[in-house]
Formats: structure tokens, C-alpha cells, sequence
């Protein structure tokens, strides 16, 4: 199976200030309650993520046009 995904909440007013780039805009968006990751932290230089969720299998891909498809 995948191994253990430990995300970080998104930062705070007194934390550094987001990294340029499309980062930026991801977790200038993101709302307090939600958890914020960007697909780069995500898939980690792989082009698939296997997502375990209520004891089934999904597979996220990306696509070379940088899409994502998602697939049970």
C-alpha cells in the first residue's frame, strides 16, 4: 500500500510567507479548516498516487498536459 501521508495544515499570518509561484495562489485560497497541499508535495516526482478511502483503491495519474484523472 501507499505509505503514510502525514499533511501540514496551511500556514498562518505568522508563519513565512508562501513560495513563489503557483504555490502562492494554492494556499493564499485555502480556508482555515482545510488541508492544503500542492501536486508537486502530492506526487512527489511521480507521474500516480494510490489513494486508499473507505477500504477502496483510487489512482490520481497525471496526464502529460498536466491534468489530473482520478480512477477507481
Amino acid at each position: 500500500m501507499m505509505a503514510d501521508l502525514k499533511l501540514k495544515p496551511p500556514p498562518t499570518a505568522a508563519a513565512a510567507p508562501p513560495r513563489a509561484g503557483t504555490d502562492t495562489l494554492v494556499r493564499s485560497a485555502c480556508r482555515r479548516t482545510t488541508v492544503c497541499i500542492t501536486s508537486d508535495e502530492l506526487f512527489a516526482g511521480s507521474a500516480e498516487v494510490h489513494i486508499e478511502h473507505r477500504g477502496a483503491l483510487y489512482r490520481l495519474q497525471q496526464t502529460s498536459l498536466g491534468k489530473l484523472i482520478l480512477t477507481k
